[in-house]
């Protein structure tokens, strides 16, 4: 039997003897667990930017059910700014370039079943609400603006509306759609065999290349699945995150090069037209490059560490509240645009900030009361294993 770890008893031609063993190796030490990235505060903010900008857009850039809730064109309500607001629009694709880089960052090591909970925990309860809360408002009498059947408000909870052609509650939830897939590319592909620098720069490469092939042959189900109008800003955020983790991945600065090149293609075809004055604004090339560029390039700079600077906490508030205020701003917005403008009379301008304003204090509240209790038990219920 053995006494201690460092020596063992027995016997040698029928005489006892005490045999010392060798000190037992010391366990070493556990290493420490990898540090949580610092949160990056400045990518909070750049959410918010792109949030405002996608109000400036609805509120003051285009022409539609806004007119209804203005009484005139926006271009009569802001001369000067409509022309600065109708840019609003690429707002869009600065949140689908932060997309890729929050996805790859919060994917990375974990879980598939841990990727999909916290996924569906950050995106349902505030969509439900949002959802529940724009069909009950736009159901009142005293709101001109139509709501969609009971049947048609019911599977908008699913976020599936659009590939079943069924009418939208929220016309933010295209973007939604585009997540989705986005999110479940990346799962199949990264999360579920585990995420590398290689596997994630073939993915890269692999959806660039058969979204253009998409593109070429106009299949409308490879058209669905691979996005080639939204592939590149996702992509190239996914390829950002590459370069947050080494900046001197030659692959992943290619990756992203390659992305912002199809994407300012995409953003130029889409929305850029020759001057016609039958067209709310006319959209200057150029100015639609540049925008697309200050996405990429302002994503790059907190990947690159150079606004590490901007670390105040207000920026994490600004953050939880950029996700419910972009889902209820539009048409809730028509509705208070139209109380504040056409009812208390205040100034066009008035109108915008103090409507901006009720939309934010709508997201903290939703943030609070909705997002802060179920999105913890949402995430526990998903995540919690089953025997």
């Amino acid at each position: 039997m053995i006494d201690t770890p460092e020596e063992a008893r027995g016997t040698l031609n029928g005489t006892a003897v005490r045999t010392v063993l060798p000190p037992a190796e010391t366990p070493a030490a556990p290493k420490p667990s990898a540090p949580r990235e610092n949160r990056l505060r400045a990518l909070d903010g750049l959410r918010l930017v792109a949030a405002l900008m996608v109000a400036g857009y609805h509120y003051g850039g285009r022409d539609g059910e806004v007119v209804q809730a203005w009484g005139t064109s926006p271009r009569h309500q802001f001369p000067t700014l409509h022309h600065l607001f109708a840019y609003g629009c690429l707002g869009v694709q600065v949140f689908f370039v932060i997309s890729g880089f929050v996805i790859c960052m919060s994917g990375w090591g974990r879980p598939l079943r841990s990727f999909f909970a916290s996924r569906a925990s950050r995106l349902l309860p505030a969509y439900w609400a949002a959802i529940i809360i724009v069909t009950a408002v736009f159901a009142l009498p005293v709101v001109a603006y139509k709501t969609v059947s009971p049947s048609d408000a019911l599977v908008n909870l699913t976020m599936l509306q659009q590939p079943l052609g069924v009418d939208r509650v929220l016309g933010v939830c295209w973007t939604l759609w585009a997540e989705v897939r986005f999110y479940a590319l990346f799962a199949l592909c990264i999360v579920l065999p585990g995420a590398n620098r290689q596997r994630v720069i073939l993915f890269c490469a692999g959806w660039t290349l058969a979204a253009a092939i998409a593109q070429g042959v106009n299949e409308p189900l490879l058209n669905m699945v691979l996005m080639p109008e939204y592939a590149p800003y996702f992509i190239g955020g996914v390829g950002l995150y590459l370069v947050h983790r080494d900046r001197r991945d030659a692959y992943a600065w290619g990756i992203v090069g390659v992305s912002w090149l199809i994407g300012q293609h995409y953003a130029v075809q889409r929305l850029w037209h020759a001057p016609n004055p039958e067209f709310f604004s006319n959209r200057s090339s150029y100015a639609i490059v540049l925008v697309v560029t200050f996405g990429y390039v302002a994503v790059a700079a907190i990947a690159l560490g150079w606004l590490r600077w901007a670390n105040w906490r207000w920026l994490t508030v600004a953050g939880a509240l950029t996700y419910p205020f972009y889902l209820v701003h539009e048409h809730l917005g028509w509705v208070v645009i139209k109380a504040y403008h056409r009812t208390l009379h205040l100034p066009s301008y008035g109108t915008f900030l103090a409507t901006v304003a009720t939309m934010l204090l709508l997201a903290w509240l939703l943030n609070r009361f909705v997002e802060n209790r179920l999105t913890p038990k949402l995430r526990t219920a998903l995540a919690k294993p089953r025997p």
